[in-house]
């Protein structure tokens, strides 16, 4: 999409050595899953998990997928600021954030693969004839397929340009206002509907986490980890290769993550004392020291970004890491902590587990280096543009 109105440095790949130290060992990390997952598919998911009838899923679907697509809110959240609202200054960010949105959401994607029992049947998700309507978990499956393939569509443009394919280019900027509003509408539905599936689960979430306002917590906080995602991604890559920082937009989304971070601790609160167990979250047991820890979490940036020292950039890179992580452990405290299927039933992630997580994180994170150093990601050094950006 044009960013017209305003000048825009042209992206450009950034080239370099894409083998170095660290992307030898994320490549380390990787061939390790690669192993896991073979064990998985060969000898079964048993094989290399610790799920079991009491608990169906584990941290493959808490971590990867209900966190994973969270954190690759980025795309959404930044492509609704820049051409939703046509804020034209936020152009820059908007390829780094799409890259970090479509990773996230590759390897939410490929976890619900390694996790279905039956794989080789996954197709049936895409058939009318199994279509399961009123299943909350299928309208998840469809919206972040869904999603995942207008990424690919957004992405297309880094690709076309590196291989001066101008004229389809140019045809593909046509097509993309919709394809860009299509794709902020589907997280809204599947990040809400991550919320609702815990709802189906009943008194099997604990009281302190079960409650109407699911849909609405996983939303907002979905958005303030998006926006966390992309002021992290956006600081650590201009640290790591001596860039500038664009401080004025990172602060500016942060104000907004600031708002959020507030708003989910007033709802919090509010919901927990109408429904009667705002005293709950003072008796001591290990899930409540989680939620105390989640509230911490979440009410750091709220008080970091306080004044005009919040547009430095150390302090607004720790409250952006604070919101993610209180996104990330929210996440986790829900799906799995606060899950109990009843006595006799206990979960832990085994080796085989983590190893594939720790694997994705790490292929995420190289498949990302290699990106910008190939692709026009980020914006050329130098001179900007007059002429009309492309995003």
């Amino acid at each position: 999409m044009s960013a017209a109105g305003s000048p825009h440095p042209e992206p450009a790949p950034i080239g370099g050595r894409i083998w170095t130290p660290f992307t030898a060992v994320l490549a380390v990390l990787v061939i390790i899953m690669a192993v896991v997952l073979g064990l998985r598919f060969v000898h079964g998911i048993g094989r290399v998990t610790n799920l079991s009838d009491g608990y169906p899923w584990g941290i493959w679907i808490a971590w990867d997928v209900v966190i994973g697509s969270a954190l690759g809110a980025s795309g959404f959240t930044v492509a609704f600021i820049a051409y939703i609202l046509n804020r034209g200054a936020y152009h820059p960010i908007v390829r780094p954030a799409l890259l970090t949105a479509l990773f996230g959401y590759i390897m939410a994607g490929a976890s619900v693969f390694f996790d279905i029992g039956r794989y080789w049947e996954f197709w049936h998700i895409f058939m009318p004839r199994y279509a399961q309507v009123n299943s909350v978990l299928f309208e998840v499956a469809l919206c972040i397929a869904a999603y995942t393939m207008v990424l690919f569509i957004e992405f297309l443009p880094m690709l076309l340009e590196k291989f001066g394919m101008v004229g389809v280019r140019r045809k593909l900027d046509r097509l993309l206002f919709a394809i860009i509003a299509i794709g902020v509408v589907l997280p809204t539905m599947h990040q809400s509907s991550l919320g609702s599936m815990l709802l189906v689960f009943g008194p099997q979430i604990d009281p302190i986490y079960q409650t109407t306002l699911l849909p609405l917590l996983f939303l907002s906080s979905t958005v303030g980890m998006g926006l966390a995602a992309v002021v992290v991604e956006g600081s650590v890559t201009s640290l790591a290769l001596r860039r500038p920082v664009e401080g004025d937009l990172l602060a500016k989304l942060m104000r907004v993550g600031q708002i959020l971070a507030a708003a989910f601790l007033i709802a919090r609160f509010v919901d927990l004392g109408v429904r009667g167990h705002l005293g709950d979250v003072f008796v001591a047991r290990p899930l409540v020291l989680m939620f105390w820890i989640e509230t911490a979490l979440f009410a750091t940036p709220v008080v970091l970004l306080i004044g005009p020292a919040a547009r430095r950039p150390q302090r607004f890179f720790v409250a952006a890491m604070m919101m993610a992580l209180a996104g990330i452990l929210y996440r986790i405290d829900a799906y799995l902590v606060a899950y109990n299927t009843g006595a006799g039933w206990r979960y832990f992630p085994s080796m085989g587990e983590l190893s594939v997580t720790i694997g994705l994180i790490a292929l995420e994170i190289l498949l990302f280096i290699i990106a910008i150093r190939v692709l026009p990601v980020l914006p050329r050094m130098g001179r900007p543009r007059t002429a009309a950006g492309v995003a």
